[in-house]
């Protein structure tokens, strides 16, 4: 049986991409990583773990290579099939920690901290392991998570933060952030709350968990489970990751050992 703060976790790992409107207008302008991961992909096929609403993939397979995307929501993968209809793009449901698909992939992306939403060990392994069954010879795998903010860490779980003001359904909301860092699991829990200004009873709150990896650490996860970390980066230009890196970009083969 879960605990609650076990059960508080899971619904932080899918309430956020249950909306796919407001997801796809909230991140419309997140565009660094979609150039990063094209860049990538010169030739296909390319197997996307966590492809959200397709934003990603369709930038993709706009360039004629074709892509493979595994997504569980359903709400985000209706979404995505509506946008990169006519485009080489297949969807498939499926968990990352245990889809397999009978296939090879040239590159395996995960794109937009997909990983941190494996919140145990036995969840990055599974999740690893399906990389590993997908991979081509030669192939490589792709990925960012955020570096974890020590600021954000020590935040005082009980106050809220400002943030910009968002248009949801074109009503304007006041926007606040509150957190809650769980040491112990290595877990922040981010609670995002919106406020109509007209309507002051329309208050809504969303509930995001997101694993920390530090730098070193997800390094060696990733030597124990079969891999070589070919690329570094702290940016989405391919600048060095730094203590003051908002991400970590990783470009990883499969082990030659």
């Amino acid at each position: 049986m879960k605990t609650p703060q076990e059960k508080r976790i899971a619904r932080g790992a899918v309430a956020h991409y249950e909306d796919a409107q407001y997801y796809d207008h909230a991140y419309k302008r997140r565009r660094d990583d979609v150039k990063f991961y094209v860049s990538l992909a010169k030739r296909g096929p390319v197997l996307e773990l966590g492809a959200g609403t397709g934003r990603v993939a369709s930038a993709i397979a706009a360039t004629g290579v074709e892509v493979v995307a595994v997504e569980p929501v359903k709400a985000m993968r209706t979404r995505g099939q509506e946008k990169t209809r006519g485009l080489p793009v297949t969807w498939r449901a499926g968990d990352i920690r245990s889809v397999r698909l009978r296939r090879k992939f040239s590159l395996v992306i995960a794109p937009f901290n997909v990983f941190m939403h494996l919140y145990t060990r036995r969840d990055l392994e599974r999740a690893l392991a399906t990389v590993l069954a997908h991979l081509a010879p030669n192939g490589r795998f792709a990925f960012d998570v955020l570096t974890p903010d020590l600021r954000a860490m020590v935040r005082d779980p009980g106050r809220l933060y400002r943030g910009p003001s968002v248009k949801l359904g074109g009503k304007r909301y006041d926007y606040f952030e509150a957190f809650d860092y769980d040491a112990l699991r290595q877990v922040q829990l981010v609670s995002m709350v919106f406020q109509n200004l007209d309507e002051l009873a329309d208050l809504r709150s969303l509930p995001l968990s997101q694993r920390q990896f530090f730098p070193e650490e997800l390094a060696m996860l990733l030597h124990y489970n079969g891999f070589d970390v070919e690329r570094r980066y702290g940016d989405f230009t391919g600048g060095p990751l730094t203590a003051d890196s908002e991400s970590q970009l990783v470009i990883a083969r499969k082990s030659r050992t």
